[in-house]
Parts: structure tokens; sequence; C-alpha cells
């Protein structure tokens, strides 16, 4: 049997929507250690996939996806199947990264019960992953910080490309968090993010009304101080970079999210905003999860601040404080 373990990861936000500049997407974001998707596979002769009754994540949805995966998986690798158990899973469509990493999980306890290497990055497109974000691959490969170089803009138009015709994006910065950094989870029990043909839809009317000058103003941050941020450890800059960039992301997706940030998120960000123990806010990806960068020592504090963020706001919803993954998906036979 093999079993392949990994984190879900933080999504800041996007280099450029232009098609006016050279690169077209280029992400940030990073792997946070918990929770964790774990998924099980031993070599069949045809595809079996089940999940754990202990695992209070799972969605019935997650069966249906994880079955196609071991499906692609099976024919990438040129075997017939798989008995797959997924024993725990991240929550779909949060701002989280579900998609990739259960995929990725997926391939690679498929392909090591098989005695094959995962080869993930090359194998993600044809998993429906890493088209536009390399974040997802990037962070079950090593974990850490990640800045990715996005895609030729030449290549792209609005419409997504069909699975398997393109190449996740490159790495073109990346750095290990340092140990004290904390990183606060706040999930409202609100609507999933956009997802599928709706996630399509909203990128592509984004991309076609993109204002370009927002991305000078973002290439600004990540390089004087974004980047500096992360390589000298200052957390209290780094957050305010990062939900900066947010922000400027906000206003391409304000018209098909309903505002900078999706309700009931901006009232969370506003109150997170306001917490000497939160460094910087924003929200993951489409949300509705909504991350705030702290430190240890604030760690209690900014949890407090969560609570009271969710009370604010009128919603319920969970609270957790997280390290950041310091390496990449745990593979092991």
């Amino acid at each position: 049997m093999a079993r392949a373990s990994a984190g879900p990861r933080l999504h800041f936000g996007f280099c450029n929507l232009s098609l006016s500049h050279e690169r077209l997407y280029g992400a940030l974001g990073l792997g946070l250690a918990e929770p964790r998707v774990v998924v099980d596979a031993e070599p069949a002769e045809s595809v079996t996939v089940r999940t754990t009754d202990d695992d209070p994540a799972t969605d019935p949805a997650i069966r249906d996806d994880v079955r196609e995966y071991v499906r692609t998986a099976a024919d990438l690798l040129g075997v017939d199947g798989a008995r797959v158990t997924v024993r725990e899973s991240l929550p779909r469509h949060a701002g989280l990264g579900s998609g990739t990493q259960l995929a990725a999980a997926t391939l690679a306890a498929v392909a090591t019960a098989h005695g094959e290497a995962p080869r993930v990055r090359e194998r993600a497109p044809a998993l429906g992953r890493g088209g536009r974000s390399g974040v997802g691959v990037a962070t079950f490969e090593a974990g850490g910080f990640v800045l990715d170089a996005g895609h030729p803009t030449a290549r792209f138009t609005t419409d997504r490309p069909a699975d398997g015709e393109w190449t996740v994006p490159p790495v073109a910065a990346r750095h290990d968090v340092p140990d004290d950094w904390r990183f606060l989870l706040v999930r409202p029990d609100a609507d999933p993010g956009r997802n599928g043909d709706a996630e399509d839809d909203a990128m592509r009317t984004a991309v076609e009304r993109a204002e370009p000058g927002i991305a000078d103003r973002i290439g600004g941050i990540v390089t004087r101080r974004v980047l500096p941020a992360i390589a000298t450890g200052n957390a209290e800059r780094f957050g305010a970079a990062v939900a900066e960039i947010g922000r400027l992301n906000g206003a391409w997706y304000a018209d098909e999210q309903g505002g900078v940030y999706r309700p009931p998120v901006g009232d969370v960000v506003a109150s997170l905003s306001d917490a000497a123990a939160v460094f910087g806010a924003g929200q993951s990806s489409w949300g509705p999860t909504v991350y705030g960068v702290t430190d240890a020592a604030n760690a209690d504090a900014a949890a407090t601040a969560g609570e009271r963020a969710l009370d604010e706001a009128g919603v319920s919803g969970s609270v957790a404080v997280v390290r950041a993954a310091d390496g990449g998906a745990r593979v092991t036979e």
C-alpha cells in the first residue's frame, strides 16, 4: 500500500490578468501544514474508491472526483487500476486548493503503489490542474512560499484551454516560511467558492476587462515588499503586502463576486484588519476562507480576533491557527 498526504494552500492572488502584458496570471501563495488530505492506494485490476466515515470533511462528491483522478492516473501510468481510500480530505471549493491537492495526492498514491514515479508537475494538466495557478502543484512538491511565473500571454485567450493543453507554470521564486509565522484561517459558513464552469466564466470576464495598470502596481508590491519581507522574515510587512495584493486582485473580480471580497468575506476581512494581532488579512482564492498573517506570540489573540470577526459579520464558522508547511507532500509505501 502507498499513502500520500498533503496540506492545503493559501492563494493570495495573481500578478496579472491583463492580456496587454507578456505573462498572464503569475500566482502567489504558500503551503500550510494542516488540515490534510490523505489518500491510500493499492494495485488492482479495476478502479475502486471509498471514503472513511471518520473524516468529518468528507463530501460525497469527493468519491466522484477521486474516481476520475484514479482513472486518469491509471491511463497515464498504463496500469489497470487501483483500490483507493480517502482517509482525510479538505473542504471542497473553500479557497484552500482542495482540488489540486486531492488530485495530486491521488496520482502520487496510485503511482507509488504501482512502483512508478508520480511526476506530478508533468501529469497535473491531464488531471485538469495547474491551468492558471501553479501554487498548488508547487506547494505539493516542496511547501513554502511560492511565486509562479505565469503563462506566456501569446498562448492564451480568455477561454480556458482544454485539460492537458498547458504546462504548470514554473516556480519563479520560492522561500521557506519562518518557523514562528502562523496563519489564521477563518471559514464562514457560506456558499462554496467559484469552481468549474462558473469559475471559468468569471475568469474569462475578469481577463476581458482587466485593467493593466493594476498589474503594474502589483508588480511593484511583489518586488519591493513581498519578496523582501519573506526573505528577511518580517511577518508584519509580509502580511500587509499580501493583503494589498488581495485588495488589488479584488478590483479585477469586483463585478463577478459582488465587491472587492465576496460576501460575507468583506466584513470578516475588515474586522481582522483592525486587529493588532493580525498583520494582514484577505480572501484566499474565491473564498470563503479568510486568511490572516500572524506569529506564534500573537496566535491566541489572532484566534480571538477571528471569532470576533465572525460574530461581527453575523455568521457562524470555524477558526484555526496553523503553521506553514515545512516541505511538500509526504508519500510513503
